[in-house]
């Protein structure tokens, strides 16, 4: 079977994504049955599924995801609105469903097992298919642009920022001199063109390359932040955000927020008085992570942490 076909397991609603922390994402928000919820990532429908479970007739359930594919994955239920959206547009577009505050927001930021398993998405170091790596389509940016296009600097601070890559220098030299006289258009191209660079378990290496170009292309950082920042605003008193991270990266901007109201770590300055309003309560104060059984069956699962908190 060619690399870039997907079979058709990877197609069906039951391989498309295996939801983390179903169970505990859950109960960390909370359902009133008459509530009104947002799955800001929906993406196989496994969490959303679970939600309108906990619903009365007259719950309501907005759903997030700029993965077209995504829709497909749409229970016939009349509970449940699909928005073909990035969740960084998440207040605009629910205001244009006259939806202006809710009883709960979850996101689950890991990237849905069926765009590692489809082939010509671009996200598996595993086939043959087009370097690409976009979640929505509809965007130009690709990761063949990416390697195409930034300079050495910004390449370096790609690779050791978002994908931990330890000699991220060296990769970003590389890179820039290379793709003077090599094509970088698709995955075996790029893999060919870093060769060099690649050290220790190859497949750990190039995963976490890929980690960061697909951050990068798909400026997932710049979307949980804007995101994050629209909370506030969308929850009721006593509403609860519930957000899954994938990455050391996001789950420090998640804390920060919860705990600060900001993105951005501020600095702990003793002699100034604490003036900024306490926006959340904290519901658990160390993040959930899976539990060892479903680390064994979902190895995915492995760096995910949950992080809950309540709108005071």
């Amino acid at each position: 079977m060619n690399a870039t076909t997907p079979t058709s397991a990877s197609n069906s609603p039951n391989n498309y994504h295996v939801s983390v922390l179903l169970n505990e994402s859950l109960e960390a928000l909370a359902i009133q049955p008459e509530g009104m919820y947002v799955d800001a990532t929906f993406g196989g429908g496994g969490h959303s599924k679970g939600i309108l479970q906990h619903l009365g007739p007259n719950g309501r359930l907005f759903v997030f995801d700029q993965d077209a594919d995504a829709a497909a994955n749409l229970p016939d239920d009349p509970r449940i609105v699909f928005l073909p959206y990035n969740f960084r547009h998440l207040q605009r577009i629910l205001r244009l469903h006259q939806v202006t505050k809710v009883d709960g927001i979850l996101a689950d930021l890991g990237v849905s097992s069926h765009q590692f398993d489809e082939g010509n998405r671009g996200f598996s170091i595993r086939y043959d298919g087009p370097l690409d790596m976009r979640m929505d389509r509809r965007q130009p940016l690709t990761a063949a642009d990416i390697v195409r296009t930034l300079d050495e600097k910004q390449l370096h601070k790609m690779f050791e920022q978002y994908g931990e890559v330890t000699n991220s220098k060296t990769l970003a030299r590389l890179i820039v001199q290379q793709r003077i006289h090599m094509q970088s258009e698709t995955i075996p191209q790029f893999k060919n063109m870093i060769s060099a660079a690649v050290k220790g378990n190859p497949n750990k290496y190039l995963a976490q390359v890929f980690q960061a170009l697909r951050m990068e292309v798909n400026d997932e950082l710049g979307a949980l932040k804007e995101m994050l920042q629209q909370i506030p605003a969308l929850l009721k008193p006593g509403g609860r955000a519930a957000i899954i991270t994938f990455h050391s990266i996001e789950d420090r901007i998640v804390k920060n927020f919860f705990r600060q109201g900001e993105v951005d770590e501020i600095p702990a300055n003793p002699l100034l008085p604490e003036t900024k309003e306490k926006v959340f309560a904290l519901v658990n104060k160390k993040p959930i992570q899976p539990s060892q059984i479903e680390q064994n069956k979902n190895p995915r699962s492995r760096s995910a942490k949950l992080r809950v908190a309540e709108k005071l």
